[in-house]
């Protein structure tokens, strides 16, 4: 299984990024989905997460700015992230719960991230 996460890069105070997530290989089941940041000598932090039925949450930072969306036929998971902040600046990793079979156990699995810088 990986997951692919692509759309960081630069952008001014106030402007939007959308990061999309695509998982791929032997996949029976995603399950809960989410983004993560790890900003410059911090550690990862939860952004917002969503559920296999669309139930999204967000942590408070972010929340009413950034929206997480998914399509579970794609495999793919999104935060469109608005009214950006240098604060937002960092590392966003996408993570996915995902069965491998029927049997299998369901296991974090995570992207190697994209980054993400606010600055004017």
């Amino acid at each position: 299984v990986q997951l692919q996460a692509s759309g960081g890069g630069t952008v001014q105070p106030g402007g939007s990024l959308r990061l999309s997530c695509a998982a791929s290989g032997t996949i029976f089941r995603i399950n809960g989905m989410g983004w993560y940041r790890q900003a410059p000598g911090k550690q990862r932090e939860l952004v917002a997460g969503i559920t296999s039925s669309g139930v999204a949450n967000y942590e408070a930072p972010v929340k009413g700015r950034f929206t997480i969306s998914r399509d579970n036929a794609k495999q793919m998971v999104y935060l469109e992230m608005n009214s950006l902040k240098p604060e937002d600046t960092g590392v966003y990793y996408c993570s996915a719960r995902i069965k491998t079979g029927p049997s299998a156990g369901n296991y974090d699995y995570w992207g190697h991230g994209t980054l993400v810088t606010v600055s004017s």
